[in-house]
Parts: C-alpha cells; structure tokens; sequence
C-alpha cells in the first residue's frame, strides 16, 4: 500500500472512531430501567427532568398536584414511547405520600431515585410574611421532602442504596431582597440534605442537592405578567442581569445536571451542594 493508500485508510479509521464515540450516550447517564420519582415534575425544572430522564431511559413516576399539567407531562413522555406514569399528589398532606408511594413500590418493588424538586415561592420581608405564609412555604418547600424522602427511604435500603437529589437555591448562601420565607426553606433543604447523607452514607444512599439561581420557567413569565404589567421586558432583564453570566438558568441546564447526580456516573459524589447560578454566589 502506498503512502497515499495509507493515509486514507488511516483517515477512514479515524472516522469511523469518531462517528461511533458521537452516536455513544456520556458515561453513566443510562438510567435504563431505574425507578424515578419526581415531585412538581408537571412544569418547569421538574417537567425538564421528568423528560430528561425518561430519554434516558429511567421509569420516571411524576408526582404532582395540577392534574392536567401532569397528565400533560404523561402522554409526552409515553407519546414518545418512553415511560413515564403520573399521579396526582399533595406532597405535603402525609396520608396521600404515603399511599402514592406505596403504590408505585406495589408496582415496581422498589425505587432507586428520588428527586424533590416541589416548591413554591413567596416575595416579602419578615414583616410582610404572615404565618400563613410560612407554614404554606414549609408545607411545600420542606415538609414535602421529609414526607417523600421518609416513605422512600426505607425502599432504598431494602434495596441496597439508591440517590436523593434535592431542589434546592443560591437563597440558602446568599441575601436577596424580600425573600425571607423562601430562603428561609431552601437553607432547609440544604440542611436535610447534608443530615441525609450523613446517616445513609452507610446503607449506600447518596444524597446531592442543586442550588440554581434565576431559572426562566413559566413561574417567571407569571409573575411579570401579574406585577408589572407593561414593564415585563424591563424588569425581565433586570432579572436576567442578576446573574453575572448576563442571563437566567433554562430548565435544561438544570436538568442535565440532575441526569449526571442520578447517574451512576456520580457514584463517589454524596453531601454535596452544587450551585448552577450563572456566577452568582462567587462572582457578585
């Protein structure tokens, strides 16, 4: 073979190698046959990961208490001959977690993640905060994944391990105005988690959470539309600009890296917190 011959034989070969790494799925994030559950997976983050994960192949269950967006999230999932079951569920009311997930584990015998990404949120100071209002975020926003993670758990250990992944923000490191009751749960969610991966560490069950900062989802859209009518691309970019990177998160982002803390790709990683925030907590 001349010089010529060998060169092109050795530039086939090449691209070959390239097509077939292009055409391969990045280590670990198979979840082919894993039980998911994810809370608030109707919409936003939650309906990012719901989606994510059941592309990669996971039997995701979405718990969720707006019953149309979740039969929505359902029939797009199963429409593209993925997995994916909702259930209609308070996640704050004790009684419905339980019997929900005792239903998906008369199914399936087990679970091995469970994202809590449920929340709500509040805007106001101390003063402007009522108890309503903070009971209704800590129902939400913590209560819901004590519930969860307590009727999970047991599941997890019977099973050998298993990944928990917490949804929670930059506002449980950091001030922002009128956020009280907000940031006030999400350094709760940051506080179960690290408390969680501690006493499971043993039982093999890591637990992980993420802190976004702004994320454009349709709460944002909402809640310009309601409170400044007519300024909405003003105040949107004002937003936006919060985070040093000059924009807001997308769902997708997020949910990519809730793919890899749920893959086995993350294997070695448990207690840690990681902050997807455009720069925010380091470069502000």
């Amino acid at each position: 073979m001349g010089a010529l011959g060998l060169l092109s034989q050795v530039v086939k070969e090449i691209k070959t190698i390239i097509v077939k790494q292009s055409t391969k799925q990045s280590i670990g994030a198979d979840l082919e046959n894993k039980v998911a559950i994810i809370t608030g997976g109707g919409s936003g983050i939650g309906k990012s990961i719901a989606q994510l994960f059941a592309e990669n192949k996971a039997k995701v269950y979405i718990l969720e208490i707006d019953e149309e967006k979740g039969i929505k999230i359902q029939d797009e999932i199963q429409g593209n001959n993925n997995f994916g079951k909702f259930y209609n569920c308070d996640v704050s009311n004790e009684t419905i977690v339980n019997t929900t997930i005792n239903k998906i584990l008369d199914l399936e015998k087990r679970i091995d993640i469970l994202v809590n990404n449920a929340a709500i949120s509040h805007i106001g100071t101390i003063e402007q905060t009522t108890s309503f209002d903070l009971d209704r975020i800590y129902n939400i926003n913590v209560k819901s994944i004590y519930l969860t993670t307590k009727y999970v758990i047991g599941a997890m250990v019977k099973n050998g391990g298993g990944t928990i992944l917490n949804l929670a923000s930059i506002l449980a490191k950091v001030g922002v105005d009128e956020r009280f009751a907000y940031s006030m749960s999400k350094g709760a969610v940051l506080a179960m988690t690290l408390s969680i991966a501690k006493d499971y560490i043993d039982q093999n069950i890591r637990c992980n959470c993420i802190c976004p900062a702004r994320v454009h989802t349709p709460f944002v859209d909402d809640y310009l539309k309601k409170n400044y009518k007519g300024k909405e691309i003003e105040v949107f970019d004002k937003l936006s600009t919060f985070q040093p990177i000059g924009r807001m998160g997308k769902p997708d982002e997020i949910a990519q890296l809730a793919l890899f803390l749920c893959s086995d790709a993350s294997s070695f990683i448990t207690a840690a917190v990681y902050d997807i925030d455009g720069g925010v907590v380091n470069l502000r």
